[in-house]
């Protein structure tokens, strides 16, 4: 027997894991699991209801639109009504869609419009779920251990995106798109039950302000006046978009070309999803001390991907080449959070979280419906090359920006930043320390920023 004086040791979450921390966490990787196999169902879907690449990728575009002209309201909003509320709408709204989605597949023969304005709703749920989730996430994490939490909860959901897709593709060919996307639909109402057990009791009170405009003018201000933030966000608005290009279009050629069909490629983007998480494992443990300078260094390599393509390398070099760029990317990501988490003042997280969603993902979709005419009118090979040229460009431009290659991770918190808060919600003494001015500056290719992966 085990006396009352010699209890049983008990398993204990780190002290940075509080409650918060854990439900966001577990949430994040409810949603993934569920969203990256629903990609997949969504195009097969498309497909077996009669459509061509053109309607898959009209469905694709019905998504982005709607993030792109919501982004901005959504972070105003974020900032001014209970993040976890805002959340939760936004989850509810996801699982309606979804569900609707579902039904429509399994019950008859969906229509392409239906099909966009599901997906529209979708997309206008993320909208306003992304910065409202970026901003919650880092308000629940203590400064000196926010890159080791950040690590973490990117490992989560990146794990969970490499399993949702092969699952979610396992799933379609065995039981149908349409019972995904229903499974999706029960991960966005389990996720949103979680989320609306978040405690907001270590935020403090936000004052009413002087309404939505106001509050995207104050985020703008903001945004604007720390030249590292949208120096990186313009850096990331062209290398998104062309990846995005060279991914979503050029990918699947070649390897239908040159690499034996999809399989490959298939395999490629797994070792690309194995190296965010081992990047994630990665920055557990190591904490750069200049955080903007080691990141931005570690983008350069998210032209490898596109350079691999143009040659085109063999299947085993392109899968080195992905898993790299998945390592360097999840480097970039953390820090980046961890940036935003040190500099941004806690009530304008979400504002400055979209401006930043926003210049990240504007250009998206222009540079993928001129990836066709590009490769008509250069070709393919030299499409692929300048793509890869593009990201060493920007890259190398952004760190002219004397705050980008200067900025040093704190061990301090400073006042009035969600550093100052510990994650079980109750508000830290510490001394008051100067602010860092805008100027004293301290980033997302496939956006590896905050809660970029979890769709909701």
């Amino acid at each position: 027997m085990t006396s009352a004086a010699d209890p049983r040791p008990r398993l204990r979450r780190p002290s940075w894991a509080g409650r918060n921390y854990s439900l966001l966490t577990a949430a994040a990787f409810v949603t993934n699991l569920g969203s990256h196999g629903a990609l997949i169902a969504a195009a097969f879907a498309v497909l077996e209801a009669g459509g061509d690449g053109g309607d898959v990728g009209l469905v694709a575009a019905a998504r982005t639109l709607p993030l792109v002209l919501f982004l901005l309201i959504g972070g105003a909003i974020a900032d001014r009504l209970p993040r976890h509320r805002v959340m939760v709408a936004a989850n509810a709204l996801n699982c309606l869609s979804q569900a609707a989605f579902a039904a429509l597949v399994l019950t008859g023969e969906p229509r392409l419009w239906q099909m966009m304005l599901l997906t529209a709703l979708g997309g206008t749920g993320q909208a306003f779920f992304s910065p409202a989730a970026e901003g919650m996430l880092m308000s629940s994490v203590r400064g000196e251990q926010a890159g080791r939490a950040f690590a973490v909860f990117r490992m989560a959901m990146q794990g969970a995106g490499v399993g949702g897709a092969a699952l979610g593709g396992a799933m379609v060919a065995v039981i149908g798109p349409g019972w995904v996307l229903a499974a999706d639909a029960a991960a966005f109402a389990v996720a949103g039950s979680l989320r609306a057990f978040l405690d907001l009791g270590h935020i403090p009170e936000r004052g009413r302000g002087g309404g939505l405009l106001s509050d995207l003018r104050e985020g703008w201000r903001e945004f604007s006046g720390r030249p590292w933030l949208w120096g990186i966000v313009l850096q990331f608005s062209v290398a998104n978009a062309v990846v995005g290009a060279a991914d979503a279009v050029y990918g699947p050629l070649v390897a239908r070309d040159h690499l034996g069909g999809p399989g490959p490629w298939g395999l490629a983007l797994g070792f690309f999803g194995a190296g965010t998480v081992a990047g994630a494992l990665l920055m557990t443990r190591w904490r750069p001390r200049r955080l903007l300078f080691v990141g931005t260094l570690c983008v350069f390599p998210l032209a490898l991907p596109s350079a691999a393509l143009a040659v085109p390398v063999p299947v085993g070099v392109l899968c080195a080449v992905m898993f790299l760029t998945g390592i360097t990317l999840e480097v970039f990501g953390v820090s980046w959070m961890t940036a935003l988490h040190q500099e941004i003042p806690e009530d304008k997280l979400s504002r400055v979280s979209a401006y930043d969603w926003f210049g990240s993902v504007a250009l998206v979709p222009l540079a993928t419906a001129l990836a066709g005419p590009s490769e008509s009118l250069v070709g393919r090979t030299a499409s692929l090359w300048g793509c890869a040229v593009l990201v060493v460009m920007v890259t190398a431009a952004v760190l002219c920006v004397p705050d980008v290659r200067h900025l040093t991770r704190r061990t301090k918190p400073v006042a009035g930043h969600p550093a100052a808060t510990d994650p079980a919600g109750t508000r830290t003494k510490l001394p008051p320390t100067p602010a860092t001015p805008a100027t004293s500056a301290t980033p997302p290719a496939t956006k590896p920023d905050g809660v970029g992966g979890d769709l909701g």
